[in-house]
């Protein structure tokens, strides 16, 4: 069994981990990475490039991010987290119950 402190720190764990250590970041980039990376390459009116690995995709796209506005507090804030991103996307939610005064 694992205790919430050791749960929590695996939930985000990778989200924190340099790309260069990732283990599996030489692979091809995921079918998200693609998807997002292709939406921002866009937006910044760049050309976007199909073979980079998970690692270098998700460098990509926190440059992307920053050029464009997006992720991270920028001008697109409610825009989703980067789906490969060696940080955390700085997006957080919150639920009220009940009714606000």
């Amino acid at each position: 069994m694992t205790d919430k402190q050791t749960q929590a720190g695996a939930d985000t764990g990778n989200m924190e981990k340099d790309p260069d250590d990732w283990v599996t970041g030489d692979e091809p980039m995921t079918g998200a990475q693609k998807s997002y990376l292709k939406t921002l390459s866009e937006e910044a009116h760049v050309e976007f490039d199909e073979g980079l690995t998970k690692a270098e995709a998700s460098r990509r796209i926190d440059e992307l991010q920053r050029q464009t506005g997006r992720g991270r507090g920028g001008a697109g804030a409610h825009e989703p987290p980067n789906p490969g991103s060696a940080g955390t996307s700085g997006d957080e939610a919150t639920l009220s119950i009940g009714p606000s005064d």
